[in-house]
């Protein structure tokens, strides 16, 4: 179906000739400040653009109560201004409005009143005038949050260049990766960091350009290649692409090196369940056991799944796409210690975080994209946020 037509269902009846239905889309999106061709199929669009698509169905109702979960966790922070106005004229109208997020930052911006679940239980609800952020986040975690200071980065060989790479989205981007690196790629929706990683593990036919990984040229043409290569790619999407639903966790968890498991045609499903307890071990992944169905796990646990996955194939060049999208604080701060360890042991990681605190405090080098170049690389200590968005909007 069309944008147009995503926006007004439900409302088809009184929507019926396309001149209405195009002028309450337009509307609707205009309410967030944006523009989307009515007529593109939602199924061309990219992942913010159908969350936004998403929300503007919602405020085109003349709704009572309006309940929002993570909507700006693939949105640039513009596109959340917008929403926030949006959400404050529905509420000064008399509509109820239920904001789920993670972000505190959003939640001490918008919300009148917070209260915190842990493990489906209420465990704190009160004004929000009345609360800092630490008696929120200790509220969510049970207790006191590590602190963290980052040692020294100690940098390794190079491991992967790209050369004048281009592809869909990608144009022309030159780019090295140390061993023990976290390189962070900032910018905003659209520049293109997907659409780089999705070339570098063959998910994308390759225009032009070179990709070395140890010094050598490779050119992988499909996933299967890349992850051959040593290359493993966490998805911003982990239910649409990271995810088989129809597996359990053992499966999803060694379904990239399967063959390691393998003994003639058969599957050794004890050193699968072996591996797969290991690494909910290292990764705090609450399962009630390797055969549950991966669609009963919470957001932050699938997204463990998919990490232990590339853990598993042991990859050398890691592209993590979001890795804390829809995760609660806790599982986030997990995940960031994860992506240390991994550089300390010599992974090479290529971070994309619409989070730009995030970015800030993981890498140890910053690269920012803006209409599918690279625009500039930053040393940790020269990326604050006004130099990022500065080449972000270049």
């Amino acid at each position: 179906m069309t944008v147009a037509e995503n926006i007004v269902l439900g409302a088809e009846p009184v929507l019926l000739d396309r001149r209405s239905r195009d002028r309450a889309a337009k509307e609707a999106l205009g309410l967030l400040g944006i523009t989307l061709d009515l007529d593109t199929l939602a199924g061309a669009l990219s992942l913010a653009q159908r969350q936004l698509v998403e929300i503007a169905r919602a405020l085109s109702r003349r709704v009572r109560v309006l309940c929002l979960d993570e909507p700006t966790a693939a949105l640039t922070g513009r596109e959340s201004a917008h929403l926030f106005q949006a959400l404050r004229k529905l509420a000064s109208e008399g509509a109820g409005i239920l904001y789920v997020s993670h972000r505190l930052d959003e939640v001490e911006e918008i919300a009148d009143r917070v209260t915190v679940l842990r493990d489906g239980r209420v465990v704190l609800s009160a004004p929000a005038s009345t609360l800092d952020r630490a008696a929120i986040v200790r509220a969510m975690v049970g207790g006191e949050l590590e602190t963290y200071v980052a040692p020294e980065p100690v940098l390794g060989e190079e491991i992967l260049r790209l050369e004048g790479l281009s592809g869909s989205g990608v144009s022309g981007v030159d780019l090295v990766l140390h061993r023990g690196e976290i390189l962070g790629l900032a910018g905003l929706v659209g520049a293109g960091r997907t659409a780089l990683a999705r070339l570098m593990f063959g998910a994308e036919p390759r225009l032009s350009g070179r990709m070395l990984l140890g010094g050598r040229e490779v050119r992988p043409r499909t996933p299967r290649e890349a992850i051959d290569l040593g290359i493993g790619f966490l998805t911003e999407d982990r239910d649409l692409l990271g995810l088989f639903d129809a597996m359990n966790v053992r499966e999803n968890v060694t379904v990239a090196g399967l063959r390691h498991f393998c003994w003639g045609p058969f599957v050794r499903q004890g050193r699968e369940r072996a591996a797969v307890q290991e690494h909910a071990a290292r990764l705090r992944l609450k399962a009630p056991s390797p055969e549950a169905p991966v669609t009963a796990l919470s957001g932050g646990n699938r997204q463990k799944v998919v990490l232990a996955r590339w853990l598993e194939t042991r990859s050398r060049v890691l592209l993590f796409d979001e890795p804390t999208l829809g995760v609660d604080v806790g599982a986030r701060q997990e995940i960031h210690a994860l992506i240390r360890r991994l550089a300390t042991e010599g992974a090479g990681i290529l971070l994309i975080s619409s989070d730009l605190e995030e970015l800030l405090h993981l890498a140890h080098r910053v690269g920012v994209m803006a209409r599918g170049r690279l625009t500039g690389t930053l040393a940790a200590d020269e990326a604050t946020p006004e130099r990022v968005m500065s080449l972000a909007t270049a």
